[in-house]
């Protein structure tokens, strides 16, 4: 995923370079590198974010289902 970025950075810069001006350089790597590259990295990793949302509320519930245990425990000890 990584590598087509890196490469599409590296066209990008080239054709920045090439442009009549410095701000047209400028404007010509923001509009065509920045911007794409920020929605389309943020949209091929929304599965890995879901993913991790998944495996964090899993852990948060194991946890708390242990922690209903422990108390049952204890206050089952505590009446006998």
């Amino acid at each position: 995923m990584y590598i087509v970025a890196i490469a599409w950075i590296y066209v990008v810069l080239m054709m920045s370079i090439t442009e009549h001006t410095v701000i047209a350089g400028i404007m010509t790597f923001l509009l065509y590198c920045v911007f794409p590259l920020t929605i389309v990295l943020y949209l091929m990793r929304t599965p890995q974010r879901k993913r991790e949302r998944l495996e964090k509320q899993a852990a948060l519930q194991k946890q708390s289902e242990t922690a209903t245990i422990f108390e049952v425990d204890q206050a089952s000890q505590n009446e006998a």
